[in-house]
């Protein structure tokens, strides 16, 4: 199996754990925040069901520039939902149109003409459109049983959910 074969299967995987997570998210709670220094519900599940695909456009390029513009607020779950929907439509024409190849080229971040960072684009896959993509859905799950809202099994049971458990 090709690399991004691998990727892309790992990556259908959490994106259905995501889509799960992300239809919990209340509509009449996408202003809230637990804390004043928070994203609030509805741009936090935004950035989650969008990032994998906004980010796979960045592998998609050699070089991008970040220019601070601040993120659009959902309106509702369906926009939500709506957006992961299309980011993972677009990391999987991305990452399939890359390959093994394309994924071993450099990319490089800059901001006001300096460099942040470069890293091979698999490193980007895996570190900020995986990794970065779990560790903000993992602060959703916390939003959610905060607003006591059922928190879905991610990769075991919740206390909500226990897949595992016998049916009767």
């Amino acid at each position: 199996m090709s690399m991004c074969s691998a990727v892309l299967k790992e990556f259908d995987t959490e994106a259905g754990t995501t889509r799960r997570v992300l239809e919990r998210v209340p509509t009449d709670k996408l202003s809230w925040k637990p804390h004043p220094k928070s994203m609030s519900l509805g741009e936090l599940a935004l950035h989650v069901a969008a990032s994998p695909g906004v980010i796979a456009g960045w592998c998609a390029q050699d070089e991008t520039t970040f220019s601070g513009e601040k993120p659009p607020t959902p309106s509702s779950t369906a926009d939500i939902l709506a957006a992961h929907d299309q980011g993972v439509k677009t990391v999987k024409e991305t990452l399939g149109k890359l390959g093994d190849e394309g994924l071993q080229a450099t990319w490089t971040a800059k901001a006001g003409g300096n460099t942040l960072m470069s890293m091979p684009k698999t490193a980007l896959v895996r570190s900020i459109v995986m990794n970065h993509w779990i560790h903000h859905r993992g602060q959703l799950s916390v939003y959610l049983r905060l607003l006591d809202v059922a928190v879905p099994s991610i990769y075991g049971p919740s206390a909500d959910e226990n897949p595992f458990a016998a049916r009767t």
